[in-house]
């Protein structure tokens, strides 16, 4: 497997304050052979290969294991990647409803323009991840454990960081609705230029970096939850 080239890439809210930025490697697989999906089942290893319009629908592939891999507007539909891996892969374009991906790990992978609904990564591992505009309904990280990761311009209905452990995060011009990090742990998590209706679990928002507009935005919920009377 090619070592992973070590140029960082800083995210747009570069680091002040303290606030380290995320610390990202380039993804860029080549020498790839073009293959069908139809044979892709759980357990397979594959490496330096790319999947265009692969149907996963259903598809159980469960601990299986893909480096220096690039899928193109697969459709995920309730497809089972349970304990998958992926490292040093892009995935663009992708479709899922719903995506299955508990404790699954991402290390060095570049997702771009997704639309999933429910995405299930709950006790994932994210390690230099960039995740680049589209659509997630709900993201259920509760748990998961998240280093050097970047959210970009991506709408997020539901953000679910519960009990989630973060290092050199940042939500970068990201609109969210409701933001629950209960009994997280972060670190170096810059939330800055994204906008979100709702949090839930205050004191989770220990170790965030937030703007002044948001901590304005975001005083009488808080004061309500300590049960601070404002008159």
């Amino acid at each position: 497997m090619t070592p992973p080239r070590r140029s960082a890439v800083r995210s747009a809210a570069s680091a002040t304050g303290g606030t380290d930025a995320p610390r990202l490697d380039v993804v860029d697989p080549r020498g790839l052979v073009d293959l069908g999906a139809d044979l892709l089942g759980p357990h397979d290893s594959r490496e330096l290969e790319r999947y265009v319009d692969a149907d996963l629908t259903d598809r159980d592939l469960e601990g299986a294991s893909f480096a220096e891999c690039v899928f193109e507007a697969p459709r995920l539909g309730s497809a089972r990647l349970r304990g998958a891996r992926l490292v040093e892969s892009v995935l663009s374009d992708s479709f899922a409803p719903e995506l299955a991906a508990a404790r699954s790990t991402w290390r060095d992978v570049r997702v771009e323009r997704p639309r999933w609904g429910s995405a299930e990564l709950f006790d994932a591992e994210l390690r230099s991840v960039r995740i680049v505009g589209g659509k997630i309904d709900f993201l259920n990280l509760r748990g998961a454990r998240l280093t050097d990761v970047v959210v970009e311009g991506c709408s997020i209905g539901e953000l679910d960081l519960g009990g989630a452990e973060t290092m050199r995060v940042a939500f970068v011009d990201c609109r969210i609705g409701t933001l629950d990090v209960t009994r997280a742990s972060l670190a170096h998590t810059d939330l800055r230029t994204t906008e979100f209706a709702g949090v839930d679990g205050f004191e989770g928002l220990r170790g965030a970096t937030i703007d002044h507009l948001q901590l304005s935005l975001l005083a009488p919920t808080m004061a309500a939850h300590l049960g601070v009377v404002v008159d």
